[in-house]
């Protein structure tokens, strides 16, 4: 597995428990939920550290799609780039509030940093296909 490959499974596996996650805490499966949420957490992390150390070895890769392309994946990647900046203190208040049992501040921000997190690591992986990937 290549290294952007990598990152974009870490991605998708921070989607897949975001996902699992939410649907653990609708079931009032909570113990489920705490995992799924600690794993997200945790494959984001990992994301992030390996992405910078790609990056620190190979610097920019530049988008070689044509045409619609080209619009397409820069609005994404603007996207997915202005939330990961964002997301970042939303899922560490967010943690923060859980780990502190303050469960009705938790769950009003977690009413946003869901999507958003959610939103980022897909579009994680989808900035890696059309790097990596799409044939246009």
């Amino acid at each position: 597995m290549t290294w952007p490959a990598w990152n974009a499974a870490l991605n998708a596996a921070s989607a897949g428990l975001l996902v699992a996650g939410f649907l653990c805490i609708r079931a009032k499966r909570i113990p489920a939920h705490r995992i799924c949420m600690s794993g997200a957490a945790s494959a984001s992390t990992l994301f992030f550290a390996s992405y910078v150390a790609y990056h620190l070895q190979v610097g920019s890769v530049r988008f070689q799609g044509t045409g619609w392309t080209r619009p397409f994946y820069f609005t994404v990647l603007l996207s997915h780039t202005v939330l990961a900046v964002v997301i970042v203190p939303l899922v560490l208040r967010t943690l923060f509030l859980a780990v502190r049992g303050r469960f009705d501040a938790h769950r009003a921000i977690a009413r946003w940093t869901l999507p958003l997190w959610l939103y980022v690591s897909v579009t994680g992986v989808m900035v890696y296909w059309m790097l990596y990937q799409w044939k246009s």
